[in-house]
């Protein structure tokens, strides 16, 4: 804690990345009058790494060999210090109140890991269109989505320290899908994923981001992932179904305390 308030870290994943610069500003410039540490993960760059050089003073740098985004955010996460942890790709920034107001969010819910809305910037970083909102009418909705897709996007993520190490961190093999992989098991030990409605990160749009140049990869990733969790997923939907609505004898609550 600093001065009472929660210290919050925030983990920055690079690789050859040009926006680079634009990522770590927005993490100083938060308007949060606690305490924010900035950990940058430099995975194995052949390039770029010389605009790390004026943030030396200001930020953890630490180098590791390359080894994809999800061994980035371990080491990271690993070596944060804070209360609460966040991550920021190296192409995206955050809006000046993000921390602070998701904190206050958290605080007075008792969230233990939250996402909210965002914006979407192309390769200026000039706004595309309107926010982009993920309103489902309850929980069940929510947890529904998780077998058609990754409705949760990293970069708004914020969550306590102590759940990254409950969950064992991010899974090193999924170089595509470590994040989605990460939220299915949040909600299947319990820890449902509290939304706020407010867009506080700007999401970059290019043509060299990942998703657009591995689509195909990461849509076969997906479906073996879901195909692992899918029968548990099923379970926590119909654990999560009101009684009345369920055929007689089902025991789906049963089945999603055992599974």
């Amino acid at each position: 804690m600093s001065g009472g308030r929660p210290k919050i870290s925030v983990v920055v994943p690079f690789y050859d990345d040009p926006y680079i610069g634009e990522a770590l500003d927005s993490v100083l410039l938060q308007t949060y009058s606690g305490s924010v540490e900035l950990i940058v993960v430099d995975d194995g760059s052949t390039r770029e790494s010389w605009r790390l050089r004026s943030y030396a003073s200001k930020a953890v740098i630490a180098e590791k060999p390359n080894g994809g985004t999800a061994s980035a955010l371990n080491l990271g996460f690993g070596r944060a210090s804070g209360d609460y942890v966040a991550w920021l790709s190296s192409d995206d920034r955050f809006l000046p109140r993000k921390l602070e107001e998701q904190l206050r969010f958290m605080e007075s819910t008792g969230a233990w890991v939250s996402h909210t809305a965002f914006r979407e910037i192309d390769e200026r970083g000039r706004r595309n269109g309107a926010p982009v909102y993920a309103r489902f009418d309850g929980m069940s909705r929510f947890c529904e989505s998780f077998l058609t897709g990754n409705v949760v996007n990293g970069c708004t993520v914020m969550m306590r320290r102590e759940l990254f190490d409950r969950l064992g961190g991010f899974d090193e093999a999924l170089p595509y899908t470590h994040d989605y992989d990460f939220w299915v098991r949040c909600l299947l030990a319990g820890y449902p994923i509290s939304y706020l409605d407010r867009p506080l990160t700007e999401y970059r749009r290019h043509p060299r981001m990942g998703s657009v140049r591995y689509r195909d990869a990461i849509e076969r990733e997906f479906r073996a992932v879901l195909a692992s969790y899918h029968p548990r997923l099923q379970r926590l939907l119909q654990a999560m179904t009101p009684p009345s609505s369920r055929p007689p004898g089902d025991g789906s609550e049963a089945a999603w305390r055992s599974g």
